[in-house]
């Protein structure tokens, strides 16, 4: 499989990044879900090291958006398959929507972290500076903010998911086979 993209399919580098995010975007939202269930106080230092890690691999998530809208840009992009203008209008705008979702839900968390007064640590490498000073109303709206944005993530990512499954199940064209490892020539 050649590693950049044809005009009709992806290559292995576009398809390494839209695998990877996706299981990063379910893994961040699974955890985000798990970890908001969990008791505050006690000795269980659970909750704690969850929130460190959905940190850390949110702003992985960040640098992978934009390594991923380089590559996007820097490769001719596969044509859509033959289907109604509506769809094609509806695949854009929701692929449009999940690259704002990839920013913004990062953002708000890194935003929400400092306005906490808590750093954000990428894996222990380093620690990324404070986007505000610390503040609690600031605090609870970046909170209220990214909860919002991770909810609004599951049903878009329902309508990506079941997109693909319909094109490639129900209307039996290319859609799904262009982003997969062993898809058409």
């Amino acid at each position: 499989m050649r590693a950049d993209n044809t005009i009709r399919r992806y290559g292995a580098i576009a398809i390494l990044l839209h695998w990877a995010m996706a299981l990063l975007l379910v893994g961040l939202v699974a955890m985000g879900l798990y970890m908001t269930r969990l008791p505050d106080a006690g000795f269980d230092k659970t909750k704690i090291l969850l929130i460190m890690y959905h940190k850390e691999f949110g702003i992985l998530a960040l640098g992978l958006v934009g390594v991923r809208w380089g590559w996007r840009f820097g490769n001719v992009k596969p044509g859509l398959v033959d289907m109604p203008e509506w769809q094609k209008v509806a695949a854009r705008f929701v692929h449009l929507c999940f690259y704002a979702f990839m920013i913004a839900l990062p953002l708000s968390g890194w935003l929400m972290s400092s306005a906490a007064g808590f750093p954000v640590s990428f894996f222990g490498l380093f620690f990324l500076p404070d986007l505000v000073d610390y503040n609690e109303r600031q605090f609870q709206f970046f909170l209220a903010l990214h909860r919002f944005l991770g909810w609004a993530l599951i049903p878009l990512i329902a309508v990506h998911v079941g997109a693909a499954l319909a094109h490639h199940f129900i209307h039996r064209d290319e859609s799904l086979r262009k982003m997969l490892p062993a898809g058409p020539a």
